[in-house]
């Protein structure tokens, strides 16, 4: 039993440690959202985000193998939220959308600069 255990600790361990997936599912909208103060595109798909530049579409940021933690969708209300933080990126990132909305609110949290908002269009 207290091999069991000890096996169970180290199973959940792992997994704080190396971090969670990114499953957006169904609730919260696969596509493309235009962040404009940055020059962004954010890309939604089921269990990825990247980020491409707007002008040339190359790969800016993808989230792909990156640690992911505090990963968590949610409904409140009629609002679609995915929050999470990524030590790689050095950010916590928070999306929410208003159902059937066609807008993307995100904040992002960082320790050494303010906290930046932009409403992002579908495009």
């Amino acid at each position: 039993m207290k091999k069991l255990i000890i096996v169970l600790v180290l199973l959940l361990a792992a997994t704080a440690l190396f971090g969670q997936a990114i499953q957006l599912g169904g609730a919260f909208p696969s596509a493309k959202f235009l962040d404009a103060k940055n020059d962004a595109v954010w890309e939604f798909s089921a269990n990825n985000i990247r980020i491409l530049d707007s002008k040339t579409g190359d790969l800016a940021w993808d989230f792909a193998g990156k640690t992911i933690q505090d990963f968590r969708t949610a409904m409140d209300g009629r609002q679609a939220v995915v929050t999470f933080s990524c030590p790689e990126a050095g950010r916590s990132y928070s999306f929410k959308t208003a159902l059937p909305a066609t807008d993307l609110v995100m904040e992002i949290t960082r320790s050494d600069l303010p906290k930046y908002t932009v409403t992002m269009p579908k495009q």
